[in-house]
Formats: structure tokens, C-alpha cells, sequence
């Protein structure tokens, strides 16, 4: 019943809907213990050879409109119990998909796709189930059970129905301890799911290397053992589940048994009447669903249990981001300084800093490159000054601010960031450009995919900025792709913009053209490219030359191509290259 206290704060909430739903339901069980005790009259006036025409009809009557009652009252607490529970069902994936956009890049480090989506939808329904099936299965076996029992003792024989009930207590002994085992089993069950979703999520995604490297069987085979312990688990769970049932028929047989026994003997002394005996034996019925209610219920229970407990645990993890101690609002502006002394990845278990020694200024409307071997950490410190972590020695100070000050918001709404590897939604190419500006002109779209060297491949696609880029824009190629999220980062203008190696899918004349037409639009505000071919930084205001996480290198290209070090020698080979391809 701990998950009835858990979820104390929504039914707070929503007493008055819940109070409404209750009242119906005891409504329909006291409707409920009508139809017995006219079925007993009846039989009892026919034994007497007493039933008359108006009796009869009278009797149909009240059986008529109980029925139409317990109709109206069945589709209330439907409407006041059931449609409440779907109001915590949104309250809780509102809550959990907040908690997911407000989360760092360390929590979706430890946590996969896969498990999250799990965590947002079978867990949420199984804890949307106790405040709907739940509470209803706790409410109406309570009420029934009471109203029956009330009944049989009123109208039949309190003797008899002592005895029919002694059985109960066995019947919760059982659902209590099938219910613990119910609840480990179920959170197994989960858990294997969510390694199953993860597995489905991973495939679809890498889809086309899997079928490159011919890894189809593979595969498959791998995707078929998550299905096989998936099973396994949820096979356990439905066989301690399929045990409720059969104790509640077991221990209700010994009810019927004693109620014919001693019922039996009772008409023959007289006791209680043959009419009685029918009554009883209906509430008895009626007691069937209470019983098997027990059962139902601690199912429901240790299943929402064992989900809420699940996402309660995500729910509890907390940003690694530093609390922003600026009011917001507040916008940075100015130099950028960069001093980063040590930082660690949070996977990194070796005593090496992933970055150490960073320390740069950029002037505000300058344009400064960074360059070094794959690995090297250009990235890493692109992703400070996003803040995906703050977790390092050091400061990064924009507007004589360190940037941990700032709310997150008001930092990344003067930044512009594009990724080598961009993520495109499954929407048109303007809505893609437009994303960030969903109300822009489509005179600013087209500027946007101009400044990106786009506009002509758009135009010459069949329905041009309505083209529909597919999932993660797969009907694209990788240089359309790397401009689509170049003009969709111009769209909103930022006071820094960051281009993480943005162009390796281009050729290199395409890279200078649009580099041209950014460097003219972009006149005063800051870019700092991150890029592996040295053509794409030779017009920068400073190069920064990055290896093993440090700086070894710093200058404008015509100091570093002449010092003899790592940028004049790559610079060389790949301008060596560069002529190789054009005399082929």
C-alpha cells in the first residue's frame, strides 16, 4: 500500500474528481445487493405459492431500476477515477520529459534511449494503473465486500456467513506473499524492456552500417537474445501473476462448500428459508470479484511500485551544472577568456586530464581557428563553453562573467553551435532552417540557406524548401546536411558561433564560399572554428593548435606555416594533396 502514500500528493490534487468517483461506486455496490434479495422473495413466494402478478412486476421493477442506477453510477466512477488517472499519466511524462530537457550531457552519458523511453512508457502506464485500476480494485472490493457481508448478515444469517468468510484471511496471506515476489519479477521485466529498446533504438539508428558491413545476421541474432530475456522475464512475472486466481477459486470453493453444508442443514431445521439460501448463495457471488479483487489489486500495486520506484530514481538525479548565480536575463557580450587549468571527463578512470593547460582570449568580432590530430580535445573545449559540463579547473569569462553564472538559456541563446555530425528533424528543410525561428519570412529562410551554399541545391529539389528531409534527414547528403545545420544556426544570428569541423563534408571550394559569405554577414561578431582541413582557418584572426589536451601551437597561419612545427607540416601534406587532386 506504500504506493498509495507515494502518490499522496496527486490525490490531494484531485480529491474532489476522486471523492465523485467514490461516491458512485459505493452507489453501485449498495444497487449491487438488490437484485439477491428480490431473487429470494421470489423464490420464497413461490414456495409458499404465495407470487402474484403484482408482486411480480413490482419486484421486476425495482430489479429494472437498480440496474439503470448501477448503469448511471458504473459510468461515473469510469469517468471520475478512470479519467483522473490519465491526468497523472500526463502530469508524469510532462514531468519526466521537463526533467530530460533540463538534464546535462553527463546524465544522458549514463542513461541510453532506449531506457529512457521504457522509464516514459510502460512504467508511466503501470503507475497510471494504481491511481485508476488501483484505486478503483481497492475502493469497490472494500465496498462490495462490506455491502454483501452487511447483507448477508441482515437479510440472511450472520452464523452462515461467518463461516462463508472464515477463508479470507488465507486468501490475503497468499496475495501478500505473491505480491513481493510479483514486484521483484516486474521490475526485472522492465529492465529487460528497456535493454530491448535500447537494442531496437541502436539498430534502426545504424541501420544502413549494419547493412554496409554485411552484419544483418548478426544482428538479428543479437536483437533476438534481447527478445529472449525479455520473455523470460515477463514469462516469470504472468507465472507468479497466474497463481493469484487459482488460490482465489481454491479458497472460494471452500466458501461454497460450507455455505451448502450448513446452509443446506439450516432450511431442513428451518433456520433460514429456501429464498434465504438462493440470496446467500448470489452474495456469495457477488463475493467473488472482492476476492479475486485482493489478488488483482496487489498486482497492480507491486507492478506501479516497482515503476514508480524506477522513475523516481530518475527523476531524483540532478544536473551537474553548476546553479547559475546571475538573474536571468542577463546576456553575454564582449572578449571571451578561456582558462581552463585541468578537466576530466566523468568516464575518464585514468589520472590523465582530458584537457589541461587551455588558455586563450578571443577579442569580441574576431574569428579564431582551433586545429590538431583527431582526439586531440578541440572538441572538448567547444563543449565548455556550451557548458555540457562544468565540472573543470579553471574559468571560461564571457562579459567579465564566468559562464557558469549565466543561466543556461541566456548563455545558449547567443550561441550558434554546429556539429560535424548534425541532427536534422523528420520535418521540411525550412522548418529545419526555421526551427530555432519557427515565424521567420521565408525571405530570411532563403538568406539563411544562401550564406550556407544552399539555396541552388534546394531549388533544384522537386517541392524546394517544402522537401521533406526524412528521418534525420536521410533523403540529404552529408555536405547538404552539414550546410542545412550551418543555416539553421546563422537563422538566429548568434554573438558567437561555434562550427565544429562543420564543412569536412564539403569540397573545398564550397567551403570557401560559404565562408566568404558568413565572414561578410557576420562583420564584429566572434567565431571560433573548429576544423581538420587548414585551409578552413588560414583567414583566422589566431590559430590554436591543440595535442593531447593542451595548446602546443598559437598564432595567425602566416607565423605557424613557417615555425617548423605540426601546422606548417600537416598544412604542407595537405596543400601536397590538394595538388595531387588537381593534376588528376
Amino acid at each position: 500500500m506504500g504506493i498509495f502514500m507515494r502518490l499522496g500528493w496527486f490525490f490531494k490534487e484531485e480529491k474532489k474528481r476522486y471523492l465523485l468517483g467514490l461516491l458512485a461506486l459505493f452507489v453501485t455496490a449498495i444497487m449491487t445487493i438488490i437484485p439477491p434479495k428480490i431473487i429470494g422473495g421470489i423464490v420464497d413466494a413461490i414456495a409458499k405459492h404465495q407470487l402474484t402478478i403484482s408482486y411480480l412486476s413490482l419486484m421486476l421493477l425495482i430489479f429494472l431500476a437498480s440496474a439503470v442506477i448501477r448503469y448511471l453510477m458504473r459510468y461515473l466512477w469510469r469517468k471520475y477515477i478512470f479519467g483522473t488517472s490519465f491526468i497523472l499519466e500526463r502530469k508524469m511524462r510532462s514531468r519526466l520529459f521537463k526533467h530530460f530537457m533540463q538534464m546535462d550531457q553527463t546524465f544522458y552519458s549514463e542513461h541510453r534511449v532506449g531506457d529512457l523511453m521504457a522509464h516514459a512508457t510502460n512504467d508511466v502506464d503501470a503507475v497510471r494503473d494504481v491511481a485508476g485500476g488501483g484505486i478503483l480494485t481497492l475502493a469497490d472490493s472494500l465496498m462490495t465486500g462490506c455491502s454483501t457481508l452487511v447483507a448477508m448478515c441482515l437479510f440472511v444469517d450472520w452464523h452462515l456467513t461467518i463461516l462463508a468468510i472464515i477463508p479470507l484471511p488465507f486468501l490475503a496471506l497468499t496475495a501478500s506473499f505473491l505480491g513481493n515476489k510479483i514486484h521483484d519479477a516486474f521490475g526485472d521485466a522492465q529492465a529487460a524492456f528497456s535493454e530491448l529498446n535500447n537494442k531496437t533504438q541502436e539498430s534502426m539508428t545504424g541501420i544502413k552500417v549494419i547493412k554496409t558491413l554485411g552484419q544483418e545476421q548478426e544482428d538479428i541474432e543479437d536483437f533476438k537474445k534481447h527478445i529472449e530475456k525479455t520473455i523470460a522475464a515477463d514469462k516469470k512475472t504472468y507465472q507468479i501473476d497466474a497463481l493469484f486466481d487459482p488460490a482465489t477459486t481454491i479458497i472460494l470453493g471452500f466458501s461454497y462448500l460450507m455455505t451448502i453444508v450448513y446452509g443446506g442443514s439450516s432450511v431442513l431445521n428451518g433456520t433460514i428459508s429456501i429464498g434465504q439460501l438462493v440470496s446467500f448463495v448470489s452474495y456469495l457471488a457477488e463475493l467473488i470479484w472482492p476476492m479475486f479483487a485482493i489478488g488483482h489489486l496487489f498486482n497492480i500495486l507491486e507492478k506501479g511500485s516497482a515503476s514508480y520506484d524506477r522513475i523516481s530514481v530518475l527523476l531524483a538525479k540532478k544536473s551537474q551544472q553548476a546553479p547559475a548565480s546571475l538573474a536571468l536575463g542577463n546576456k553575454p557580450s564582449g572578449d571571451l577568456q578561456v582558462n581552463i587549468d585541468e578537466f576530466f571527463y566523468p568516464d575518464n578512470q585514468t589520472q590523465k586530464a582530458d584537457l589541461h593547460d587551455i588558455h586563450f582570449t578571443v577579442k569580441e568580432g574576431t574569428k579564431v581557428g582551433i586545429v590538431g590530430k583527431t582526439g586531440a580535445g578541440k572538441t572538448s573545449i567547444l563543449r565548455l563553453l556550451m557548458r555540457d559540463f562544468d565540472n573543470y579547473q579553471g574559468q571560461i569569462v564571457w562579459g567579465k562573467q564566468d559562464i557558469r553564472a549565466y543561466h543556461s538559456d541566456d548563455l545558449l541563446e547567443m550561441m550558434g553551435y554546429v556539429p560535424q555530425t548534425s541532427f536534422l528533424f523528420s520535418k521540411t528543410i525550412k522548418e529545419n532552417i526555421a526551427f530555432a525561428r519557427p515565424h521567420a519570412s521565408e525571405q530570411e529562410v532563403r538568406k539563411a540557406a544562401y550564406l550556407a551554399d544552399l539555396e541552388a541545391d534546394i531549388d533544384a529539389m522537386p517541392q524546394n524548401f517544402m522537401t521533406e528531409v526524412g528521418e534525420m534527414g536521410v533523403s540529404l547528403s552529408g555536405g547538404q546536411k552539414q550546410r542545412l545545420a550551418i543555416a539553421r544556426a546563422l537563422m538566429v544570428n548568434p554573438k558567437l558561433l561555434l562550427l565544429d569541423d562543420s564543412l569536412s563534408a564539403v569540397d573545398a571550394k564550397t567551403e570557401k564560399h560559404i565562408l566568404d559569405r558568413i565572414g561578410d554577414v557576420r562583420q564584429g561578431q566572434t567565431t571560433i572554428m573548429v576544423a581538420s582541413r587548414l585551409s578552413s582557418v588560414m583567414d583566422c584572426d589566431e590559430i590554436i593548435v591543440v595535442d593531447h589536451g593542451t595548446i602546443i601551437e598559437r598564432g595567425t597561419h602566416a607565423s605557424l606555416s613557417t615555425n617548423g612545427g605540426w601546422y606548417q607540416k600537416t598544412f604542407e601534406m595537405q596543400k601536397l594533396e590538394e595538388d595531387l587532386k588537381g593534376g588528376d
